[in-house]
């Protein structure tokens, strides 16, 4: 007698393949969570990768690298930016790219003919794994939307200080900051009086919210927004050349800034973002979308309570006291 195997009905294998679904369905954010997980301290790791390069280079030279170069008397920090070379173009010595550096002519501006091979190089270090419209080089324009130079994109930007610490005009419009890094800035450890472990140094600032530049700030050149960048679309597309390299506390992942953001720190870590601190630590502070909830009878501005401790935290010597579980 002839026995006949028994085959799978209709309906098992849907049942099948339903199981399998949320099966997936379950293990995908494990995945993708694990991912980010390692994304995240992929970035705790250029961080801290900075922190040592730029303590290497206070340790030869006694004082930190300037945020921007300028060899001419601050006027608008749009014309009067150059060379403008950057923090990040002044330890890659200090992070193994020593060749690179002394390929570049510090001299000359940033877009000149002899600079533009070097200025167009990827650099890892200055890259999160997390930014994700990071495709390669990228064109910086001005106004009139002409090209000026074709540059190497970054994630991170310099501290300069709090909100009143403009990244373009600084504070009182002097072009100084009140944090560690700004116009030709040369700050001295002995100069971080509120304690370098409550004084905040590189912040993440993802290029696909704030298109900036390892490179420094370029004369007529303007940040811009990046693909990803949250802020509605009224808000201010651009901003001035400093803002390529140098950003302030006041915001973190800001959602409704008048300025898109371009001066805040950003992340696409969800939460918030890594932060180094003056010590060498690193944190992960969480968002801050808005800054202003109004005035003060005097016209002074009213700053929500966690943009007064991440400002405190942007300031080298202002005197603040800050709890360590405020932040």
């Amino acid at each position: 007698m002839q026995v006949r195997s028994r085959g799978f009905t209709l309906i098992e294998l849907l049942v099948v393949i339903a199981i399998i679904a949320v099966l997936i369905a379950l293990l995908l954010p494990a995945v993708q969570q694990a991912r980010e997980a390692a994304r995240r301290a992929a970035c705790v790791n250029n961080l801290k990768q900075m922190g040592l390069a730029l303590h290497n280079y206070h340790d030869s030279l006694s004082v930190f690298p300037p945020g921007y170069l300028s060899g001419y008397p601050f006027v608008d920090a749009e014309t009067d930016v150059s060379p403008g070379w950057g923090w990040a173009s002044m330890i890659l010595p200090q992070i193994d790219q020593a060749p690179l550096y002394n390929s570049i002519n510090f001299n000359l501006p940033i877009p000149v003919a002899a600079n533009t091979t070097s200025i167009k190089v990827t650099i890892n270090v200055f890259l999160c794994p997390s930014d994700a419209a990071v495709s390669g080089p990228y064109a910086i324009q001005d106004g009139l939307g002409d090209t000026l130079a074709v540059v190497a994109p970054s994630s991170y930007a310099a501290c300069a200080g709090d909100d009143p610490s403009d990244v373009a005009f600084g504070y009182n419009n002097l072009g100084v900051g009140r944090g560690l890094f700004f116009r030709n800035s040369n700050i001295r450890i002995a100069s971080i009086t509120d304690g370098t472990s409550q004084t905040v140094m590189i912040q993440e600032r993802d290029w696909s919210i704030t298109e900036g530049t390892w490179t420094g700030a370029i004369a007529g050149g303007l940040c811009t927004r990046g693909p990803l960048n949250p802020t509605p679309v009224w808000a201010n597309p651009s901003y001035l050349a400093p803002c390529l390299v140098i950003a302030h506390c006041n915001q973190l992942n800001s959602n409704s800034d008048a300025d898109s953001g371009l001066d805040d720190a950003s992340s696409l870590h969800p939460g918030g973002a890594n932060i180094l601190f003056a010590d060498g630590s690193v944190h992960f502070l969480k968002n801050i979308y808005s800054s202003v909830i109004g005035t003060y009878p005097n016209g002074a501005t009213r700053y929500t309570p966690a943009s007064m401790v991440y400002q405190a935290l942007g300031t080298r010597s202002m005197g603040e006291v800050i709890s360590a579980d405020s932040y």
